[in-house]
């Protein structure tokens, strides 16, 4: 009787040498190293403790798993690792199956969950990713298990098309998608709710119903999975929507909403009571609007946690939003800024007194840009205070107080007495009304450096609008440093970039004359989520306070020559930059249309 086929490190390795992915001598070291790596990687899996997920499906340790873990480099390339995404899909070419780098953010938590249970998934290492048809996509890490797939299909009565995808892609949807399956469904056995009365419409039922607990055991793992689901996704945002008769779970990443999950309505409100609790919000409130923060760890750093709750038609929706440090912090010179505007910018902050603005929209990096800069300001010798609506990120080097309009404690309030604290650098969350704006301005007269945020289109236009508050023309003159205009715009995944022309019809709308111009898009792929953008950069306009712009500011003061006078003198648009970075081949054309109109 034939021994069946079976994958292991050296066939792997030999596969790999012969379709030129790694060297001869790189076939010599794994083969030679290779054993020993495997009983490395083993003993790591055993004591991993609390991260294993499940005896079975931990202790398989993947050919692939293994060479990945020698970080060799991609044969001919320069500098490129082969990963194990790489060694999978190898793997799948020569056995001639298909490979699939699973997207957690179009699978179906139903079809996920439901085919195959879970003991059987984590002991075999195998996942439902799609179901058309009458036909049910299943993904396994070993190519050559055709008894399990022969089992599952005669016990589940199903028909199977099975692919091939990386050990850590699908032990990630087992820990994610399972564990989540499993609090909703263990907490919704638990719930004799039958309709939903937090909502508008008022249905009336003669026998009463009770929700769960907000401390029920499965919602609180179904909001711990919720969150490490988020934060392992880079998401931005967590949307949390009642309908009618559902609940919606979105995510927000790379400024682009998705649809994760649907969970049962009766569920909304344990799940809502839960979050509240932990932001420490008035569970028994649910008519007026409330904001609270949470802080957790997570990958050992911490992360902040911002939740606002808002009455809708059919219950309470919340949106967290998360503040990643990793983000919300980071260098000047890795957010996107050019060198000319970096300079200008690092020469503002520098100054010793005076008002720096960043205006632009909600979403479009204002809050990263003035942590990162008064990070790279924080030293002992400094004072630094803001006064923020709400905190949105709790720092150590930072004196951060809080806006509490509740009890009267507004931006005004606050700025009238913050002299008092002997502040060096004051950052105030935003510039709102005049009583705020008079404040900044006295602040920067008495000798202090004042950063803030304005909601304009442009830097020009922030100018005005402290004019229209009602701030002197001279007071401005004599305390703005200079202006921030930023937005946020989608990267090209490098992974599927590929270069076209531009049409006449665009050039002339980008006011590019009739000369032929390279630029770059994505086609869409499995690494950035069949998008073609992943992560995003600041494109910047930054408008110098100069002697000719002080000039122009008077009462009757218009945005055009404002402009006008700015651009003679070097400015470079939002449009401009947004464009350079298009034809850099860092963005699309279809970005700069869409962020700057």
């Amino acid at each position: 009787m034939k021994e069946p086929k079976k994958l292991t490190f050296e066939n792997c390795a030999h596969l790999l040498q012969k379709r030129g992915i790694i060297s001869s001598e790189q076939l010599v070291e794994v083969l030679a190293r290779g054993k020993a790596q495997e009983a490395r990687l083993y003993a790591l899996h055993q004591s991993g403790g609390s991260r294993r997920v499940q005896s079975g499906s931990a202790d398989i340790i993947s050919p692939a798993e293994v060479i990945a873990s020698f970080n060799l480099e991609l044969h001919g390339t320069a500098g490129k690792i082969l990963t194990e995404d790489l060694i999978t899909e190898a793997i799948a070419a020569a056995v001639g199956l298909e490979y699939v780098k699973i997207d957690p953010l179009k699978l179906d938590l139903g079809v996920v969950t439901s085919h195959i249970p879970r003991p059987f998934a984590l002991k075999n290492l195998i996942v439902a990713v799609a179901e058309q048809g009458g036909v049910t996509t299943v993904a396994v890490a070993d190519p050559f298990n055709d008894a399990i797939i022969n089992e599952l299909a005669t016990a589940r009565q199903l028909e199977i098309r099975r692919v091939l995808s990386s050990k850590s892609d699908i032990l990630k949807i087992l820990r994610e998608f399972y564990g989540f399956r499993a609090s909703v469904m263990a907490a919704e056995a638990e719930s004799t709710a039958g309709v939903d009365l937090g909502n508008l419409e008022q249905y009336f039922k003669l026998k009463g119903s009770q929700d769960i607990e907000g401390n029920d055991k499965h919602v609180i793992s179904a909001v711990d999975f919720l969150l490490h689901y988020a934060f392992e996704q880079h998401a931005s945002d967590i949307h949390i929507e009642p309908k009618r008769e559902k609940t919606l779970i979105r995510f927000r990443i790379d400024g682009v909403m998705h649809n994760i999950h649907i969970i049962p309505k009766p569920l909304h409100n344990p799940i809502v009571s839960r979050i509240k609790l932990l932001s420490r919000l008035d569970l028994a409130e649910k008519r007026r609007p409330q904001d609270g923060r949470i802080k957790t760890n997570f990958n050992n750093k911490d992360i902040e946690l911002r939740v606002s709750t808002v009455p809708v038609a059919f219950g309470e929706k919340v949106v967290i939003r998360i503040f990643d440090p990793d983000i919300l912090l980071q260098d000047l010179d890795s957010m996107g800024f050019y060198p000319r505007e970096l300079a200008l910018y690092n020469a503002f902050i520098r100054r010793p007194n005076g008002i720096i603005l960043v205006t632009g929209p909600t979403g479009s990096g204002k809050t990263t840009t003035l942590y990162s800069s008064l990070r790279s300001l924080s030293s002992p010798e400094v004072n630094i205070v803001t006064v923020e609506d709400p905190i949105e990120m709790v720092m150590e080097e930072f004196n951060q107080i809080g806006v509490q309009q509740a009890i009267g404690v507004g931006f005004d309030s606050i700025l009238r007495n913050i002299l008092r604290q002997d502040p060096d650098i004051i950052m105030i969350g935003e510039i709102r009304d005049r009583e705020t704006a008079e404040n900044a301005v006295q602040a920067a007269l008495t000798g202090h450096l004042v950063l803030s945020t304005l909601h304009t289109n442009d830097s020009a236009s922030a100018l005005v609008r402290l004019l229209d508050l009602g701030v002197q023309p001279f007071l401005i003159s004599a305390t703005v440093i200079g202006i921030i205009a930023q937005r946020l715009v989608r990267k090209i995944c490098p992974h599927c970039k590929q270069v076209r022309q531009l049409t006449l019809e665009e050039r002339a709308y980008l006011q590019l004359g009739k000369k032929e111009h390279r630029v770059w898009e994505g086609q869409g792929c499995k690494e950035c989520r069949g998008t073609g953008y992943k992560g995003r950069t600041g494109i910047f306009e930054v408008l110098e306070m100069s002697e000719r712009i002080r000039g122009l500011m008077t009462g009757s003061v218009e945005l055009a020559d404002l402009t006008t006078a700015a651009r003679e003198e070097g400015l470079a648009s939002l449009r401009q930059v947004a464009i350079r970075k298009m034809l850099e081949g860092a963005t699309t054309y279809e970005e700069v249309i869409s962020m700057t109109g």
